[in-house]
């Protein structure tokens, strides 16, 4: 029997099977692998930045450029990769509560530890508040510090806890919230800065302002008390504004009046003193005939609606000069 080689068995296989084109094959697959890259590129390299977003391209995690809203091309992943946040977008940090997620209607939850406070003058309030911002500078926003929020919500607990120590209860419960809440946010946007943080606070309000509920009985009666006596000062300011004006007029009114009585009464003198020179110069003339005219003038004053006669020295009696009648009225 005849011993088989197996060399001979392998060489007859080979034989057999189909020549391969390695070159062919080769150009396929670079092809393939072209074609993997050229959509992977279009697919990672092309990004858009919506109109309420500003565009951070990194390169290798270096910040290269921002780009404006619009469609824009980048290098692909992983060479560069782009952040997009929402400039335009109102963000809110609540202080004191916290808004109770899908709650109908809207429901909250106190958070005693951040709002209860102690103002300037040792006492305690429960305040509750409300800081809305937005981002200025998108690349300090994402890359200077690790949590935004977090950052803002500290620096305006910090603020509020400075701008109530410094001011007393009656104060920052009544008249003082708005001013309160300005310099809240004037700090606030001091400590970000200060940071690095890129956003800018747009506003703060202050919701609700109160005493603990210990004690809230109290403060109600003193702030109904405060009400009546700014009611009164209210009044009192009113009926000034009213009687001031009409006094003011009536003083007026008498200094006219006093006014015209001093020129009359200087003009009357000084009309009578014309008179009396005028009288004098008269008297000068011819002394007798004057004191006689004088005389008549002033029996004509004092003896009003009286038939007087005058008669000289030498006419004798004045018997005839009597109406003596007859009785029955005949003489």
């Amino acid at each position: 029997m005849r011993k088989t080689n197996p060399d001979d068995l392998w060489g007859k296989a080979t034989e057999d099977l189909p020549q391969v084109n390695w070159t062919r094959a080769i150009t396929v697959l670079v092809t393939v692998v072209v074609l993997i890259i050229v959509l992977g590129v279009i697919w990672t390299g092309f990004y858009t930045v919506e109109s309420s977003e500003r565009g951070v391209v990194r390169r290798f995690g270096k910040v290269v450029r921002e780009a404006e809203p619009g469609l824009h091309f980048k290098l692909p992943w992983p060479i560069e990769a782009v952040n997009t946040p929402k400039v335009t977008e109102v963000k809110r940090i609540e202080i004191g509560f916290r808004t109770i997620p899908k709650a109908t209607p809207a429901q909250y939850r106190a958070v005693p530890e951040e709002a209860l406070m102690l103002t300037g003058d040792t006492n305690i309030v429960d305040l509750d508040m409300i800081v809305q911002y937005q981002i200025s500078n998108a690349r300090d926003y994402l890359f200077n510090v690790h949590s935004v929020p977090a950052a803002v919500k500290d620096a305006a607990e910090a603020a509020i806890r400075q701008v109530v120590g410094n001011s007393g209860i009656d104060e920052i419960l009544t008249i003082g919230k708005e001013q309160a809440a300005h310099e809240v946010q004037t700090i606030t946007q001091e400590i970000v800065d200060r940071y690095g943080c890129g956003v800018r606070i747009t506003a703060v309000q202050l919701q609700d302002v109160y005493p603990p509920d210990q004690v809230r009985a109290a403060f109600d009666a003193v702030n109904s008390a405060r009400e009546q006596k700014n009611q009164m000062i209210n009044e009192a300011e009113a009926y000034k504004e009213r009687i001031v004006p009409e006094a003011r007029g009536q003083a007026e009114k008498l200094i006219l009046e006093a006014e015209a009585y001093r020129e009359e009464r200087v003009a009357q003198s000084k009309g009578d003193a014309e008179r009396f020179l005028a009288l004098l110069t008269e008297y000068q003339k011819a002394p007798e005939v004057t004191r006689e005219r004088l005389y008549l003038e002033t029996m004509e004053k004092i003896l009003p609606g009286m038939k007087k006669f005058v008669v000289e020295k030498d006419e004798g009696a004045l018997l005839k000069l009597l109406p003596l009648q007859q009785e029955g009225g005949r003489p």
